[in-house]
């Protein structure tokens, strides 16, 4: 079996749920949903779904840099949101960082997340190599 490496993001839920924001085994890395966590913590952008999904974005890449990889090896994503009538604001985010690489990707409305003000959740994940 490969080595498991774990990436933490230092979010209070992680130890909490028992999660990691990604693991990367072998060539693959899984990066768990994201949400749009500000940098010193609470919501980004509220009521902004697009810079929320630059958020979580952000988020999201950095776990992959931080499991060893980079943007371009993105393979799929999951865009999550809560009112699908946004998934256009959603896409110009994720054409901003994914336009050249354009991974497999689905965008899904669902009813809510963990904090009501999150508009917006993403998963990703990277293969390398």
């Amino acid at each position: 079996m490969s080595e498991r490496k774990l990436i933490s993001s230092g979010s209070p839920f992680e130890p909490e749920i028992g999660f990691s924001r990604a693991v990367r085994v072998g060539n693959h890395i899984a990066v768990a949903g994201t949400a749009p966590v500000a940098p010193g913590g609470g919501v980004a952008a509220k009521g902004d779904v697009y810079a929320q999904t630059k958020r979580c974005l952000e988020i999201a890449v950095k776990a992959v840099a931080d499991a060893g990889g980079t943007a371009a090896h993105v393979t799929r994503t999951r865009i999550m949101l809560t009112d699908m009538k946004h998934w256009r604001e959603a896409a110009c985010a994720h054409g901003e960082f994914f336009r050249d690489v354009r991974p497999a990707s689905t965008f899904v409305q669902v009813t809510g997340f963990i904090d009501p003000e999150w508009l917006v959740e993403i998963e990703a994940d990277a293969i390398i190599g």
